[in-house]
């Protein structure tokens, strides 16, 4: 594990895919291209959640309806 946990290292510039790149700045997440003479900059957001649609309620609540083995309902 790296020494500091804030700094993350990119792999490829996000403009050229060059795999060239320096630190950049005096603050950690500035980088360098020297394949297309970039300076761009990284910063951790934060943590996405997971968009999913909602499962289906039946009338009685959180109860799921019950289907027979032909698709249709019991």
């Amino acid at each position: 594990m790296s020494e500091n946990p804030q700094r993350a290292v990119p792999y490829y510039c996000p403009f050229c895919a060059g795999e060239d790149l320096w630190p950049a700045g005096e603050t950690h997440g500035q980088w360098e291209c020297r394949t297309c003479a970039r300076v761009f900059g990284l910063r951790f957001v934060g943590l996405a959640q997971a968009l999913l649609p909602p499962e289906p309620r039946s009338a009685a609540g959180s109860e799921r309806p019950i289907t027979n083995p032909k698709g249709g309902p019991s």
